[in-house]
Parts: structure tokens; C-alpha cells; sequence
């Protein structure tokens, strides 16, 4: 089952927060071995914290920082923790949105940005942040772009999760004076699928079309064996199945669930082979590193049809907004 937005939102910390005075408080001592400051007077137990995954850290220290400031408005990374866009890796900054600011203005690991353009600002739960279609628009604008159509694909499908049409992100993108990103906007509203189940599948789709293979049909659904099968890409010229497989896809966090969704997965592959189907499988790292994901491919005979666009590819390697120990080994939620 594809993983919801709903799912991802991180309204609650993922960590429970605790304060200097709280540590006073309750007798807690607080030090460097038992304890990681994830903002100035605020902790996390080190051991706990060391096990998150790296978006759950940042969620930690979005939160850590709403504590610290709950009248602040978070935008772009920081309100993508709240609304459950996809996130990448960790990333290296806390972002918040004013627009009283005559300038945007960094402070430490906090951007503050202001803009001539409006948004609308919404609490959800404890927090306060941009809109979901606003932090939508701004995320396209400045994401690395395959990043950014995860964002927007899951946004629009209804599979995700995702409230929004393709439309009222470009009417909203249209009336703003900002051009940041414009070309990228143009290239993401063309590619923008609602038909997307997961932020690999988005990615996917970038790095196949940078690596100059055929253009998949997404979500195509066979008929054999009385069996009704819808896979993540269908490769119409040599009739080649591909499949993005993702942590949640199988329940791997769940051993019995797991063992027995990889059996009915096990099958379904025979029976789409059986039927003259090749097949290429791969999973977010292997997108990531490219390489990998280009020998399934070619493996299953899918054919380049245009040459490979070496700049878009290397955006995969390229993370400015990530923190740096993220940079080189980037996952999503």
C-alpha cells in the first residue's frame, strides 16, 4: 500500500522534547552521553535520537524549534514536515516564513524568508506553517528538480494522499511575482502525474528520462491467470515491466507481513514473466547511484531512444539543502 501524506505528517515530535527546566524539574541530568541538544535548552535522549531515520532527526528539530518560537510560521522544508510531503534525507536548514521582513536573513541553521508574494498561513496541530498548496509551490521552485516533482506528484495523487490539482499549483505559481525556478516549474508541470504512488516512482521517472530511455506508461494493469496485476511501469516496445520497490511496499518493518507480501510479489513476477513480460527491478538507492538502475533497465532490454542529459543527472549527486553527513547517502520518507 502506498505510504499516505497523511501518514508522514509529522505533528508531534518524534522524540519526546525536554527542556532545562524541565531536566531541573523532574531530576533528569542532563549530559553529552545521554542526552543530543537539538535547539538551545531543548533535548532528546542521544540513544533514541541516534535511531531515527534521518527525516525523523529533522522533524525533531523542526519541532524543537516551534517549541522554542510556537508564533513562527515554517515554510518550505519545515512545512513539509507538517503537511507530510516527501522529505530527503535530512535537511540542513529550519525555514521560516515572515513576511513583515524587509529582507530574508539566516540565522545560524534558521532561514528566515520574506517574499512580495502572499501566502496563507495554517496551524496544524501545535504548528503553524504555510499552506499546503503554498509550501507545494515553493518547495518546486528551489528542490533539486526530480526532487521536486516527488513533491508535486505527491501533492496530486490521490494514492498519496494528496488534496490538490495540478491546476491550482500552476494558477498559484502564475500570479507570483517571483521567477526563481520558473524554468524548473515549467519542466515539473509537464511530468506532473497524479498517478504516482510513492516519491521513488517520481524520481524514477526523472532519471529515466535524463538517461535518455523510453518513456514508461505508469500504472498499467495486465489480466492473467485470473489474476488482475497493475505494475509501476510498463515498457510498451519490448513489453518491459518495471517495478520501484520501496521500504513500505512490502511491510518490512513487520516480519509476517513481510514474508508473506514478498511471496505474492514472488508469484506475480512469475506470472508477468510467464507471459513474455521482462522484468527490471530496482529501489531508491539504486536511482540515486543511477548505475544500477541503468543495468536493470538495460538488462530487461529497454532501449535509449535520446541522448542522456549529463547535467540533469548529475542534480541526483548535487544537495546543497541537505545537512552534510546526508549529502552522499540521501533516502526519502
Amino acid at each position: 500500500m502506498p505510504i499516505l501524506l497523511s501518514d508522514r505528517a509529522a505533528l508531534r515530535a518524534p522524540l519526546p522534547l525536554l527542556t532545562s527546566t524541565e531536566s531541573r524539574g523532574l531530576g533528569i541530568r542532563v549530559t553529552v552521553t545521554t542526552h543530543v541538544r537539538v535547539r538551545s535548552g531543548i533535548y532528546v535522549a542521544r540513544a533514541a535520537y541516534l535511531r531515527l531515520k534521518p527525516w525523523e532527526r529533522y522533524a525533531a528539530r523542526v519541532h524543537a524549534f516551534a517549541r522554542a518560537h510556537p508564533d513562527a510560521a515554517l515554510c518550505l522544508e519545515s512545512a513539509a514536515v507538517v503537511w507530510g510531503l516527501p522529505c530527503f534525507g535530512e535537511p540542513r536548514d529550519i525555514h521560516v516564513f515572515d513576511p513583515d521582513r524587509s529582507r530574508s536573513r539566516r540565522f545560524g541553521d534558521v532561514c528566515v524568508h520574506t517574499s512580495s508574494d502572499e501566502r496563507a498561513v495554517e496551524r496544524q496541530g501545535p504548528l503553524l506553517s504555510t499552506s499546503l498548496a503554498d509550501t507545494v509551490v515553493d518547495l518546486s521552485r528551489v528542490l533539486p528538480p526530480a526532487e521536486a516533482l516527488a513533491v508535486v506528484d505527491a501533492a496530486i495523487s490521490r494514492r498519496q494522499g494528496g488534496p490538490l490539482d495540478l491546476s491550482e499549483l500552476r494558477a498559484r505559481a502564475s500570479v507570483q511575482q517571483t521567477t526563481r525556478g520558473s524554468a524548473q516549474q515549467r519542466w515539473i508541470w509537464q511530468r506532473a502525474d497524479g498517478r504516482s504512488e510513492s516519491p521513488g516512482e517520481s524520481l524514477s521517472r526523472a532519471a529515466i528520462e535524463w538517461s535518455g530511455f523510453e518513456d514508461p506508461e505508469l500504472q498499467q494493469e495486465f489480466h492473467y491467470e485470473h489474476a488482475d496485476d497493475r505494475v509501476d511501469f510498463y515498457f510498451p516496445s519490448v513489453r518491459a515491466i518495471g517495478e520501484s520497490d520501496g521500504w513500505g511496499k512490502y511491510d518490512l518493518d513487520d516480519p509476517v507481513k513481510a514474508a508473506a507480501h514478498l511471496k505474492d510479489e514472488k508469484r506475480r513476477e512469475d506470472r508477468l514473466r510467464r507471459h513474455g513480460h521482462p522484468f527490471a527491478r530496482w529501489d531508491l538507492g539504486d536511482v540515486w547511484r543511477l548505475t544500477p538502475l541503468h543495468r536493470a533497465l538495460s538488462s530487461a532490454g529497454v532501449p535509449l531512444v535520446r541522448s542522456p542529459q549529463p547535467a540533469m543527472l548529475a542534480t541526483f549527486r548535487r544537495r546543497p539543502r541537505a545537512a552534510l553527513r546526508e549529502r552522499e547517502k540521501p533516502d526519502s520518507a
